[in-house]
């Protein structure tokens, strides 16, 4: 994090230094508005907005314009303009609205680390995964792409969609659930609605992941949809 105060502009030395060599001088020299203080207003203001992101935020702000010749504020208030957010590169704006109004646009950057998963190795697409194929690296989550997997177990047993390169973080859309039926695959049909209950056996006509519609032939050879569970279950309804 960057706490370091802006440095005084030539034109502000210059009346220090007058004011130094003329004493009578220095009541003359209008207040200026402390750049340390407005630099405080916009990393409190990241930091604030950065609760509740996954990870640990760091934040660096970039140089106030050194020639700056600001009037004092009575309350600083800051704020993102529309669009921004505490996320990767980022613009605070700093307002003052009385007594003199002025506003300051600062550039930052937020870093969010956290441990995420990536591939342990090549993986293929259609591959089921497991433990062996998995591992957390840490990083920072604003240089990768949205949908990143964060925990290890939201992933085991999901299948792939796409091949991985050794190293590559996992993304949600690159996964697909373990499928609670199987096409091809002997199902059990549960069949209910008002006042009855019945059971009977099929067979799938596509993958299914749990709650996913799944098409089933039953033992009668009718066609039947359903709601997949686990178990190789399909649920009926009338």
């Amino acid at each position: 994090m960057d706490h370091r105060s802006c440095k005084s502009s030539p034109a502000r030395l210059s009346l220090i230094a007058l004011s130094l060599l003329f004493p009578g001088v220095a009541a003359s020299i209008p207040p200026m508005q402390d750049p340390s203080l407005i630099r405080e207003t916009a990393v409190g203001f990241l930091h604030a907005q950065a609760v509740g992101l996954p990870g640990k935020a760091e934040i660096a702000l970039g140089p106030l314009d050194s020639r700056l010749n600001l009037p004092p504020c009575a309350a600083l208030e800051p704020s993102f303009p529309p669009g921004s957010r505490a996320w990767g590169s980022t613009t605070v704006v700093v307002r003052c609205t009385a007594p003199n109004p002025w506003t300051v646009y600062i550039r930052a950057t937020v870093k969010v680390i956290a441990e995420h998963v990536v591939s342990a190795k090549p993986l293929n697409q259609g591959h089921v995964l497991m433990a062996s194929d998995l591992i957390l690296r840490r990083g920072d989550l604003t240089q990768l792409p949205p949908g990143i997997i964060m925990a290890l177990d939201q992933a085991y047993g999901k299948t792939l969609t796409a091949s991985l390169p050794g190293g590559s973080p996992l993304r949600q859309d690159v996964l697909r659930g373990k499928a609670a039926v199987i096409q091809s695959q002997v199902v059990k049909l549960i069949s209910s609605g008002r006042g009855f209950s019945v059971s009977g056996e099929g067979r799938a006509l596509n993958n299914a992941e749990d709650g996913q519609l799944v098409k089933v032939r039953s033992a009668s050879g009718s066609l039947v949809s359903g709601i997949a569970r686990p178990g190789a279950i399909v649920e009926v309804s009338y």
